[in-house]
C-alpha cells in the first residue's frame, strides 16, 4: 500500500507500520534510523565493488548508495512483483550498469552468488514480518557464502524473534564475528556479521562527502562494535 502526504510517501504492508518512507523533495535521503545504521558496514569495507541487497521496499538504501557510492555495483532481490511495480513512484533509478533489480526469491538466488559481494544488506519483510524463507540456517549460511573475504552482512531485525536470527548468524559466521546494535528510538535491531580477515575501522573512501555527513552519527555508533 502506498500512502502519500504533502512531504512524504510511505510503503506499508500493514496498517500503522511503514516499511519504507521517502521525503518527496529529497527522495535519496535516509529518513528511518536503522537504514543509516545498516550502512555502518561501510566502515569495514571502505571500497566495495559489489553490494547485494535483500528486499527492495521503497528503495531508500538503493537510492542513497546509487547517488553517493557511484563506484559500487548494486544487485537487489525482491520477491514481490507489486513492490517492484511501485519502483517509479518511489523514484528508484532504472537498471543501469551499476544497478540491477531482480524479481526473485533471495533465498534461492543467493545460492548462485558465491563470493559475489563485499557487503550484503538484508531487509526482507512481508506483512507478517521476516518471511520463513529468510529465517533458516541455510539462508544465513548462503549469506555467508555470498560474501568475499573481509565482507560484511548487515541485517534489520525488526519486531521479530531476533534471538533465533542472531543464533543462526553466530553459527554461519562465528559468534566472535557477530554484533547487534539496538536502535534507541525504534524497535529495530541491526545485526552485523563479518567475514575474516577483519580490517580496521576507517571512513569509507569512495562515499561522497554529503553521504558521509548524512551517516556520521551512525558511523560513530557502529565504529566500536567489534573492539575487545
Amino acid at each position: 500500500m502506498l500512502l502519500k502526504s504533502w512531504t512524504t510517501a510511505e510503503l506499508r504492508f500493514a496498517e500503522g507500520t511503514a516499511q519504507s518512507r521517502m521525503l518527496r523533495y529529497a527522495p535519496d535521503r535516509l529518513l528511518i534510523d536503522y537504514t543509516r545504521t545498516m550502512l555502518g558496514a561501510l566502515l569495514w569495507v571502505r571500497e566495495p565493488k559489489d553490494i547485494g541487497m535483500v528486499g527492495l521496499g521503497g528503495g531508500s538504501q538503493v537510492k542513497f548508495l546509487h547517488k553517493h557510492l557511484i563506484a559500487a555495483k548494486l544487485e537487489v532481490f525482491e520477491c514481490d512483483a507489486d513492490v517492484v511495480a511501485m519502483r517509479e513512484r518511489f523514484r528508484i533509478p532504472r537498471d543501469d550498469s551499476r544497478l540491477h533489480v531482480v524479481l526473485g526469491d533471495a533465498a534461492r538466488c543467493l545460492v548462485e552468488r558465491e563470493k559475489a559481494y563485499d557487503i550484503l544488506l538484508v531487509d526482507g519483510y512481508d506483512a507478517a514480518g521476516i518471511p520463513a524463507e529468510l529465517s533458516t540456517q541455510k539462508f544465513y549460511n548462503d549469506c555467508r557464502a555470498s560474501l568475499r573475504e573481509g565482507g560484511v552482512l548487515a541485517a534489520n531485525l525488526y519486531d521479530t524473534d531476533h534471538v533465533q536470527h542472531v543464533h543462526r548468524l553466530n553459527i554461519a559466521f562465528g559468534a566472535s564475528n557477530v554484533r547487534v546494535l539496538e536502535e534507541t528510538e525504534q524497535s529495530n535491531r541491526v545485526a552485523f556479521a563479518r567475514v575474516p580477515p577483519l580490517g580496521d575501522v576507517r571512513a569509507p573512501t569512495l562515499l561522497s562527502e554529503k553521504g558521509r555527513r548524512e551517516l556520521e552519527k551512525e558511523f560513530d555508533r557502529v565504529a566500536g562494535l567489534f573492539k575487545s
